[in-house]
């Protein structure tokens, strides 16, 4: 299987499984059209509910005031919807609805009460079935960079269930839970991101100018599936954090090299390859900061900031809405939000590492805002594609 046709294709040709029979087409449904919207909307409403539970002004929504809550229900709430709806593919219309309810049921856990049990069930039969549905098609690549797919989402998916327990236990086992989820998600899109930029990146160069780019890079791709893979395994070693930040420094570095070769200073006519490259550049970023904390120089939970607000933002939502176009037979750039977004998703960033309450709620805002409008653009374009 060809670097090219992996994230070109769906999941079905990505296995190198035919298409199914027309009369079973019809009764399919991309499974992005139901989980970037309701994804979207979660991401914008989850951040000031839960700012308003921290604050005591909801206390019908404890669970999500606490910091575990809060991180869980970013990482395998609104991540993991976006995972299922780039890499499920097209869906039988009950298995998909199936599935929109396992995920919408699990959302109810913020409530805890008595939707807590029944909600972390639904929670992890969801994130069971992502894996179920997932994890098999990646396995039939040949090249190993492209099989690392199959293990990273196979984890992130057990992640989501192991840390259900942060619903009912809190302490350090959690928070170590909850930052691997992090440092996981960081290899995920230090790879998808690579693989989306190359290819649109070396379209436009060729059409524009003539020329390749740098493509997929696959050294520094090799590079950094080695060196962020090993990351989070390195905090279980004694004095392992000293390692962990070392590496994540030099992945920061290798992120930014890599986004050089890209080379955004050609790309801009094209806002929608430059909110990718935003969202590359915050996660070096972010990687960074982690680093700085791991080192003690900063708090952990405004480095990892970093990496979820402005990298996952910026990166999810670029890649959410030009996936929406595409399928609409539009081009990219004819889409205005893209420029926005990045605007929007960087000043949430910068606000939420100065800390602060004033600070707090404005990157909050920002961040809503932000994806009020992606969900806003989405719906137009899957009413176009309809």
């Amino acid at each position: 299987m060809s670097t090219k046709s992996l994230f070109r294709f769906g999941p079905a040709e990505r296995a190198g499984h035919r298409p199914p029979p027309a009369s079973r087409r019809r009764d399919r449904v991309p499974a992005w059209q139901a989980f970037f919207p309701l994804a979207a909307f979660h991401a914008a409403l989850f951040v000031p509910l839960s700012l308003a539970a921290m604050h005591g002004w909801l206390p019908r929504l404890a669970p999500l005031a606490a910091p575990a809550g809060h991180a869980r229900e970013l990482l395998f709430g609104f991540a993991l919807a976006v995972i299922a709806g780039y890499l499920l593919g097209p869906l039988a219309k009950r298995r998909l609805a199936a599935l929109v309810a396992l995920w919408l049921l699990g959302r109810l856990g913020t409530a805890g009460g008595g939707w807590l049990v029944v909600a972390s069930l639904a929670d992890a039969l969801f994130a069971a079935a992502v894996a179920w549905l997932v994890v098999p098609r990646f396995f039939a690549a040949k090249k190993w960079r492209n099989r690392v797919l199959a293990p990273l989402v196979g984890l992130i998916c057990l992640l989501a269930v192991a840390t259900l327990g942060t619903r009912y236990l809190a302490g350090w086992s959690a928070f170590l839970l909850l930052e691997q989820g992090v440092l996981w998600l960081a290899l995920l899109m230090a790879f998808m991101g690579g693989r989306l930029i190359a290819p649109a990146v070396n379209g436009y160069l060729k059409r524009r100018f003539n020329k390749s780019g740098a493509g997929v890079q696959p050294r520094l791709e090799a590079a950094l599936i080695v060196l962020l893979g090993a990351l989070p395994m390195a905090l279980w070693l004694p004095d392992g954090r000293i390692v962990a930040a070392l590496m994540a420094a030099v992945g920061g570095a290798l992120v930014l090299y890599r986004l050089r070769g890209f080379a955004p200073w050609q790309c801009r006519a094209r806002t929608d390859l430059l909110a990718l490259m935003a969202g590359y550049a915050w996660l070096g970023a972010g990687l960074w900061l982690y680093a700085a904390a791991t080192a003690g120089v900063l708090p952990m939970s405004t480095a990892l900031h970093g990496v979820t607000v402005g990298a996952l933002g910026s990166l999810a939502s670029a890649v959410m809405l030009r996936q929406a176009v595409s399928r609409a037979k539009a081009r990219p750039e004819s889409e205005r939000a893209f420029m926005p977004l990045a605007l929007l998703f960087a000043a949430a960033a910068a606000l939420r590492l100065g800390g602060g309450p004033a600070a707090l709620w404005s990157a909050a805002l920002c961040w809503s805002a932000a994806w009020l409008v992606a969900a806003w653009r989405l719906l137009r374009w899957i009413s176009t594609t309809r």
